[in-house]
């Protein structure tokens, strides 16, 4: 039976998470180019909505996290709620906040569920960048004579800055303040291959372990083929003994590579989140609890160190120090943002990223701070480990951090 319970006394109170999952994540123009972020949305929820074992609870709203919108249509988080086959009834929303949209959306569930807006909340994230339309400026108003342009919207929307006043170009690409980041923190490139290499072994060392956050796909492929996607497929497209060979990509004489980046991607998450104290009344099955949230935000180009002042705030507001948390997932945009968040907050490189990260896994944008927060709880709960930060950069100089704990 499904019901919904609006008591404004619940105010304030604790918000768990009832279940976690994502899609595989596909590879930049792979097996799941054919997928919109809208239809990847709506797998994850429905993936989501398969590993909830009860029903006596009903979803009051939808936020997703998108970060390339144009040409997917209106509301796509609504899309993607009644493509996942959920009630007419349920709101949604998108958001966009970059890398971080997929964790500013889990974010502003906490926020609902504690004002007493909501009772249960779908919150994640979703990203097609493979469907990533091109631009075509002034072409409404006319092109009338010479040569036009067109805009990539991945780069333009996604990859590029469009914050800061003093930049080398008013659209720099973000791997350029990588490697800036690189020279400030002495960050060779052996450093940032060595640290990769080790995420890409963590992530096949525990690859049984990652299908436990991902719900397979099946979809048509459009040649009227039906193909199951289980697994994530830029690992498997990741070659270490080439790593030595690729040319720096943002700077002639640079550090960072491409394989010291993370990989253009598709996929989606979301969580189920829920005030504690209606889970508890009707004795559902509880993932983890949210401990706190924190943002952090600071110059443009530093968009790479930015994590490091949202968890030192988290860390503040909750009352934790590095030593009690048992795991980080910092996002890997680049290899150097956790390396430099190990370096100024004295992380063990055992504590960071234990079952691989971005640079071998992928970064969906809109999916990664959602990801992240999936991919923690399974962590902590395979290593019979309790507490845990996500945190993840975000362009334009910002970040954002959550911490959980995880139900004994």
């Amino acid at each position: 039976m499904f019901f919904k319970c609006n008591d404004m006394s619940l105010n304030g109170s604790s918000v768990v998470i009832m279940a976690s999952n994502r899609t595989p994540i596909g590879a930049f123009q792979g097996g799941m180019k054919s997928l919109t972020a809208t239809n990847l949305g709506a797998e994850a929820i429905k993936g989501l909505m398969k590993k909830v074992t009860h029903n006596n609870f009903s979803i009051d709203d939808v936020i997703l996290g998108c970060v390339i919108q144009a040409g997917l249509g209106q509301a796509p988080a609504r899309q993607a709620v009644l493509k996942a086959g959920l009630s007419h009834s349920i709101s949604a929303t998108t958001i966009n906040k970059v890398c971080g949209s997929g964790m500013r959306s889990v974010m502003y569930g906490v926020d609902q569920i504690q004002s007493g807006h909501s009772v249960s909340v779908i919150a994640g994230g979703m990203e097609s960048m493979s469907n990533a339309p091109y631009l075509l400026p002034k072409a409404r108003s006319g092109l009338r004579m010479g040569h036009g342009q067109v805009v990539d919207s991945l780069f333009f929307d996604g990859l590029e800055d469009a914050c800061g006043d003093n930049l080398p170009s008013p659209r720099t690409l973000m791997g350029a303040f990588a490697e800036a980041t690189a020279e400030k923190y002495n960050l060779s490139r052996a450093m940032q291959e060595e640290f990769v290499i080790e995420t890409f072994e963590k992530y096949h060392q525990n690859i049984h372990h990652h299908q436990k956050e991902i719900t397979p796909i099946t979809f048509d492929s459009g040649y009227g083929v039906m193909v199951t996607i289980n697994q994530d497929e830029p690992p498997q497209k990741v070659i270490v003994n080439k790593f030595s060979s690729l040319r720096p990509v943002f700077k002639k004489e640079g550090t960072v590579t491409a394989a010291t980046s993370s990989s253009l991607a598709d996929g989606a998450a979301a969580l189920l989140l829920m005030h504690e104290a209606h889970a508890k009344k009707q004795e559902l099955p509880i993932e983890a609890h949210i401990i706190g949230t924190a943002q952090y935000a600071h110059a443009p180009e530093w968009f790479t160190t930015a994590p490091v002042g949202a968890i030192k705030n988290l860390l503040s507001k909750i009352g934790w120090n590095i030593n009690s948390v048992d795991l980080f997932e910092i996002n890997e945009a680049f290899a150097v943002v956790p390396m430099v968040a190990m370096q100024e907050l004295s992380i063990p490189r055992d504590k960071i990223n234990v079952f691989g990260g971005a640079c071998t896994i992928g970064h969906p944008i809109g999916c990664s701070g959602t990801r992240i927060i999936v991919t923690l709880i399974n962590a902590l709960r395979c290593k019979n480990l309790k507490r845990g930060i996500a945190a993840v950069c975000i362009g334009g100089g910002e970040a954002l951090a959550l911490a959980i704990e995880v139900n004994e």
